[in-house]
């Protein structure tokens, strides 16, 4: 299976990223973000966490309209799989690719540390290792988490159940503690948290590594 990582300047985590998707058996390229087009034949494109562009004007705003981003959505109305962590949720957003919009966190200040995510859905090849209603520890690095959407928009993403993940105990002050969530056609998944920092034994935990290995056997097996 093939998989691109998007690099954009200020991007931190796209190794971490590629280090994950290769430790499951995806064949990694990654692209920079002035390429106009993403390498052919891809199964799947992730778009990592960091600080794109040094979050001028808002967060992901500007890497939502580099060259690649372009490629990266015409690859997610063909039926690709796309995932957006931290500050790629952030651009998945400005993108259009995602509703909704990461604003400042409640409190006014840099969140890291490892939170408790209850997984809300396993009807994804994202999430379909968990179990229903399973608390998985996994870490967030973020200053602009804080989930926003229209009340309307938030009750269709809870009736067409693509909340794919809430905090448990909510540090960000996200509407309804919504962590991460899906499109229409659950194909595209943005979410705040790093399943790529809780991958290996090093990084103190290995709740994020069923999510990658998930993954790649739900679109091998597709």
């Amino acid at each position: 299976m093939k998989a691109a990582v998007v690099v954009y300047p200020g991007s931190n985590c796209d190794r971490d990223m590629k280090m994950a998707l290769e430790g499951v058996g995806f064949d990694v390229t990654m692209v920079w973000h002035k390429d106009a087009e993403l390498p052919q034949g891809l199964d799947f494109v992730a778009v990592p966490g960091g600080f794109s562009f040094g979050d001028y004007l808002r967060c992901g705003a500007i890497a939502a309209r580099s060259p690649v981003s372009q490629s990266i959505a015409d690859f997610a109305a063909k039926g690709g799989h796309v995932l957006g962590v931290c500050n790629g949720f952030q651009v998945l957003t400005e993108a259009g690719l995602l509703p909704g919009a990461l604003l400042r966190n409640a409190g006014l200040k840099y969140i890291c540390r490892t939170v408790g995510l209850k997984v809300e859905t396993t009807s994804s090849v994202f999430t379909n290792a968990y179990t229903q209603d399973q608390v998985i520890n996994i870490p967030i690095a973020h200053h602009d988490g804080n989930y926003n959407a229209s009340a309307d928009e938030i009750a269709r993403l809870r009736g067409e159940n693509r909340v794919a993940f809430s905090y448990v105990d909510n540090p960000n002050g996200s509407q309804g503690d919504i962590a991460g969530i899906l499109s229409e056609n659950r194909r595209v998944l943005g979410m705040m948290p790093h399943p790529e920092r809780a991958f290996e034994p090093a990084h103190g935990n290995t709740d994020g590594k069923p999510f990658f290995a998930s993954l790649i056997e739900a679109m091998a097996t597709a």
